[in-house]
């Protein structure tokens, strides 16, 4: 695994700032239902991969001296690998840092 720097520049809308490399995610609310209409227990409903970039941290620079920018922006809504990201908890939400790599699509509404 490559070693970072930090970059000074970061852009976050939050009071939480991912370090280099990390975006900031609010997962979605996980489907309390199925398409024909069963409510799920809370201990069946599936996490959801999906949720809005709140905060995003400063470009990586690798050790050959490329830069990584981030692929996304504070308010994109984007999917992550299911078990990509550290959970945790601020002001009472659960919340994602997900690595840039985890970052699989951006969702265009």
């Amino acid at each position: 695994m490559a070693r970072t720097k930090i970059s000074k520049s970061s852009s976050t809308a939050y009071p939480i700032k991912p370090l280099a490399g990390y975006v900031l995610v609010e997962p979605a609310e996980s489907e309390e239902k199925t398409a024909s209409g069963i409510i799920l227990p809370e201990s069946a409903q599936e996490k959801p991969a999906m949720g809005t970039v709140l905060s995003v941290g400063a470009e990586m620079v690798l050790e050959t001296g490329k830069r990584l920018q981030a692929p996304v922006e504070p308010g994109d809504k984007v999917y992550y690998k299911k078990w990509g990201g550290d959970e945790i908890k601020y002001g009472g939400k659960e919340l994602k840092l997900v690595k840039f790599d985890d970052l699989m699509a951006l969702v265009e509404e």
